[in-house]
């Protein structure tokens, strides 16, 4: 079948979802979800669960996750004066108390507007109205932000999960300490402590980097031409130490492999950038498509994306257009459960 690299279409990257595979929660304990395997050579499938990672990972290997924390940055609040409801999700930190915020409905939120939160525990002015109808706010509040979001914020889950979400902590990874995401990283869901644990006892190194998922990941590719898509920019830090033993790793002919597309994106940025892996910290808008030519990444644990989307052609870029498409159309024949809070693909 294959493509033309040098002309890739949204569409190629369709595929029929029946909408009972796309999970609405996600299952206990975090780690019997199931797992597939493909070989990005070959194009080999098999079959098993995320515990059985252990099986495929080898001494010597490195692991980087990302250890984002997710924001309960969906928050609910009043128009000051009217008392009209209205919904904020916080995207983007600006420093200093000011944020950028998609705002429900749009109309009551001009530009010198005041709203309260939590029964005054926040309020909020709209300073300006961005191109794309985002709104930058400034926040007013005694005591600690972060906690006052852990107090009166819910999680922003996907448009795609109906159901609500009991436990807040099941967004997040068993690992997660930097605060800053609107989605969680979410191959990173199937990991339970004892699992990482028995993965650093086989002699695999465990390393993280910080990238803050932005909302931009679900907006949908709407280009024809998957060329004149237009990613999202979001913030990544790399720590020396992930560095060093990235590159100790790569030094004794052991694989690099990472934790979600967004670790994923955060290493071939820095390679890209710098030349090399080292300490490094910024935005990056990278896009990974077919074509694209990995400096860092040897394998992927990821979990199942949307069709058309641009976790799709990254995953397409590392194992084969051919091979992703095929072993899509074999995770629907076999019910594998979809997106979030569904089940793990492991790409060596």
């Amino acid at each position: 079948m294959g493509i033309d690299v040098h002309n890739l279409h949204t569409k190629d990257f369709y595929y029929n979802l029946p909408k009972e595979l796309i999970a609405q929660t996600p299952v206990e304990p975090r780690d019997v979800s199931r797992l597939m395997t493909l070989n990005k050579n070959t194009g080999e499938i098999s079959h098993c669960h995320f515990y059985n990672i252990t099986d495929w990972l080898r001494p010597g290997d490195c692991l980087v996750l990302n250890d984002s924390r997710v924001l309960p940055a969906r928050i609910y609040g009043i128009k000051e004066g009217t008392g009209a409801r209205v919904e904020f999700l916080l995207l983007t930190n600006h420093g200093n108390d000011t944020w950028e915020v998609l705002c429900k409905p749009g109309k009551r939120a001009k530009p010198g507007t005041h709203f309260t939160f939590g029964e005054g525990l926040l309020s909020a002015e709209v300073i300006a109205v961005q191109d794309d109808g985002n709104r930058i706010v400034h926040f007013n509040y005694s005591g600690n932000f972060f906690a006052i979001l852990d107090q009166i914020g819910q999680m922003p889950l996907p448009p795609y999960i109906k159901k609500k979400l009991e436990d807040q902590e099941r967004y997040q990874t068993v690992y997660s300490r930097e605060v800053g995401s609107a989605a969680a990283p979410t191959a990173g869901l199937h990991f339970t402590k004892e699992l990482l644990q028995k993965v650093k006892d086989m002699g695999v190194k465990v390393e993280f980097v910080t990238l803050h998922v932005g909302l931009g990941t679900f907006r949908p590719v709407t280009a024809d031409k998957v060329t004149d898509h237009k990613m999202h920019s979001e913030h990544y830090m790399l720590p020396k130490g992930t560095a060093d033993s990235i590159n100790e790793t790569k030094k004794a002919g052991g694989r690099v492999i990472a934790v979600g597309t967004t670790s994923c994106r955060t290493l071939e940025s820095v390679a890209a950038k710098e030349g090399c892996i080292k300490e490094s910290s910024g935005w990056t808008d990278i896009f990974i498509y077919p074509g694209f030519q990995f400096k860092v990444l040897d394998g992927l644990i990821t979990n199942f994306h949307l069709p058309e989307s641009t976790l799709i052609m990254l995953v397409s870029a590392l194992a084969g257009y051919d091979h992703i498409m095929n072993a899509y159309r074999v995770a629907v024949q076999e019910k594998y459960r979809f997106f979030s809070f569904g089940d793990a693909m492991f790409i060596y």
